[in-house]
């Protein structure tokens, strides 16, 4: 699978995408975020900014408990985490949120059934809510169930007010890729990239795609703009080594090598590099 791991605190694509559901969920419940990620209403509408007082005390309740939830889940404490959970939905049983983390922390568990039964109980009480379309679509595509997932994905996409679409384009062009539909991922990537173009996750992978499809000359240049960026990690540094290779830019392969060797000398990539395992 074509990927971006290394010295990104999100560790890999799945974790970015589950850090970046939620980022916007407690900045505000429904009140509205950046292109990078949000929460949407039932209502593919434009909704009035959800404010405190329109929050009751059970609402207030489990969303605390939720903050609380992810705030274990994100130290490994798993077990505090679904008990603050929870508690949160005993509070408010009809609070989407709590089962959509719900969802979430079971499909990194791998408990891909009880995610599912998660995601689809947060839908019961928020219809055609983006960011549930987008988990489950996610969850599909780690079933290898890629065509409910790009069903899902087209769903959470069709939605005018959804404002978390770079992150789900990007998902949507990793599944596509894993089904051999390169020209639909790229389409895909491309599209993510124009809304968030700092997303090292997709900079990398459109970047892999185009070497895959011996584009090298565009290659160049998203995985240029990557290893220029405080971002440049082991993979991408050996991207850009391959790609500069096969554009025979000897000076600039070399310098990428030095940073491969002076910063990731103990990597995967640098011991690919000193075989001169361009191939591999």
């Amino acid at each position: 699978m074509i990927r971006f791991t290394g010295i990104l605190s999100l560790q890999n694509v799945h974790r970015w995408l589950f850090l970046l559901t939620f980022v916007c969920i407690f900045a505000g419940f429904g009140s509205g975020c950046s292109t990078q990620a949000t929460i949407d209403g039932a209502s593919i509408g434009r909704a009035e900014v959800v404010t405190e007082s329109d929050e009751t005390n059970e609402r207030k309740r489990a969303r605390i408990r939720i903050e609380l939830a992810m705030g274990y889940f994100e130290q490994g404490k798993t077990s505090i985490a679904l008990d603050e959970l929870k508690q949160a939905i005993a509070a408010d049983p009809t609070f989407s949120d709590g089962y959509s983390m719900r969802g979430l922390i079971y499909m990194r568990l791998n408990d891909f059934a009880f995610a599912e039964e998660s995601f689809n109980k947060a839908l019961s009480y928020k219809p055609n809510d983006s960011n549930v379309l987008h988990n489950l679509g996610w969850l599909k595509c780690q079933q290898a169930l890629y065509q409910q997932s790009l069903q899902f994905f087209s769903q959470a996409l069709a939605n005018p007010m959804y404002g978390a679409r770079a992150k789900t384009l990007m998902a949507q062009g990793l599944c596509q890729v894993r089904t051999g539909m390169y020209s639909e991922a790229e389409a895909s990537l491309l599209k993510s990239y124009e809304y968030d173009a700092a997303n090292p996750v997709t900079g990398y992978n459109l970047a892999s795609l185009l070497y895959r499809k011996k584009d090298f000359v565009r290659a160049q240049f998203y995985i240029r703009r990557l290893n220029n960026s405080e971002l440049a990690n082991s993979e991408s540094l050996w991207l850009g080594i391959k790609v500069e290779n096969r554009l025979n830019n000897a000076e600039a392969m070399n310098q990428l090598a030095a940073q491969l060797e002076k910063r990731f000398s103990q990597s995967n990539e640098a011991a690919l590099y000193r075989r001169a395992a361009f191939n591999e």
